[in-house]
């Protein structure tokens, strides 16, 4: 449906009438001199205003640049049909570690070796395109928390922002879990309760950052944010070295006990991914966290146009500028230059039968 924002610019549409009717000149009045050439001069005059019919199209022209000039200043839009959002959903945010420590590669894919983060943007981005109905959000973290992408319906961008995160784009030495949820608490405390959740994912332990995670657990608590907590990282790798195999505990530093601490004070759960399946079944299971009722909520596709009619008057404008250009009335100017040669010619012909008419009476 085309719709005009500002309607009230069309009350504009006759200014350059009035304009014309105050501003105009006076006519001049009719000359008392005596031209004696004045029928040649009058011939010129109703050819010249022939040759100058184009008056008509440059008005034509300037009456339509104005109504489109005016028609864009109006603001019109075309106002799609009305969309229903999700009425049903959470308001989900996720909380990725990107420190150094994700780049161990102590998970096997296909019988190879893929590193923590590379699982974690597969099987997360999984989730995230499951998410229909929810609005999503992101926070990366490590030393340093930043939210990467605000509570929003768009799942492709918040995949899409999740595939290019990269390990260095923040300080990557430390972990900063408590900042990233008091990051969280920040953006979901606006939210309607029973709805705000926030899933947190490390591999590491809190060294860093303003704010404890037992601090900003609390928060999260009188928020009403419920907090999953996901610990990632095998429990166990063998490495070969030159005197023999050993193994040795990728994930000795995962501080499981504040993790669950966090989410169970919050109503949540804390899962321990130790393998690309347990992260897998993880997800899945927080793909069953009960819906909540929100408000309903409509939009309608807004589509502007002001360009359309605003490009017309500027192409009119350029035609009617080409059509000024003096070379496109040489013609006329001929024509024009002919005529008072003609005129002088017939001057001089009236000047010499009255000296002739005076020799004979004398």
């Amino acid at each position: 449906m085309l719709e005009f924002t500002w309607p009230w610019v069309f009350l504009a549409l006759p200014l350059p009438w009035l304009v014309n009717r105050l501003l105009s000149r006076a006519q001049q009045q009719d000359a008392a001199l005596y031209v004696p050439f004045f029928s040649s001069l009058s011939r010129l005059q109703s050819d010249t205003e022939n040759l100058t019919s184009g008056r008509l199209f440059n008005l034509i022209c300037l009456c339509l640049i104005w109504l489109l000039v005016l028609i864009a200043a109006s603001r019109p839009q075309w106002l799609g049909e009305p969309v229903q959002l999700p009425s049903t959903g959470r308001d989900l945010m996720l909380s990725v570690d990107i420190s150094g420590s994700m780049e161990a590669q102590d998970m096997v894919v296909g019988n190879r070796q893929a590193s923590r983060i590379d699982v974690v943007k597969a099987v997360v981005g999984d989730f995230v395109e499951r998410r229909e109905g929810d609005r999503l959000g992101l926070i990366l973290f490590a030393a340093h928390a930043y939210i990467q992408a605000p509570l929003t319906f768009d799942r492709e961008t918040v995949g899409q922002l999740l595939e290019e995160a990269e390990i260095g784009i923040i300080e990557e030495s430390a972990t900063a879990i408590g900042d990233a949820i008091g990051l969280a608490v920040l953006h979901l405390r606006n939210r309607p309760e029973n709805s705000r959740v926030l899933v947190l994912l490390t591999d590491g332990v809190n060294n860093a950052g303003a704010v404890s995670p037992e601090q900003a657990g609390q928060l999260a608590r009188q928020e009403s944010i419920r907090i999953y907590t996901i610990g990632i990282g095998a429990d166990q790798v063998v490495q070969r070295t030159f005197f023999g195999a050993r193994a040795i505990n990728p994930s000795a530093e995962l501080d499981e006990e504040v993790l669950t601490r966090i989410a169970e004070s919050t109503g949540g759960r804390y899962f321990r991914a130790r393998n690309v399946n347990d992260l897998v079944q993880i997800y899945e299971e927080l793909d069953r966290l009960e819906a909540i009722e929100q408000d309903e909520q409509t939009y309608r596709p807004t589509r502007v146009l002001f360009y359309w009619p605003l490009g017309a008057a500027l192409i009119l404008s350029f035609i009617l500028a080409l059509w000024s250009i003096p070379w496109l009335s040489l013609a006329g100017r001929a024509r024009l230059t002919t005529y008072e040669e003609e005129s002088i010619n017939e001057s001089g012909l009236e000047g010499t039968a009255s000296g002739a008419d005076g020799r004979s009476r004398a």
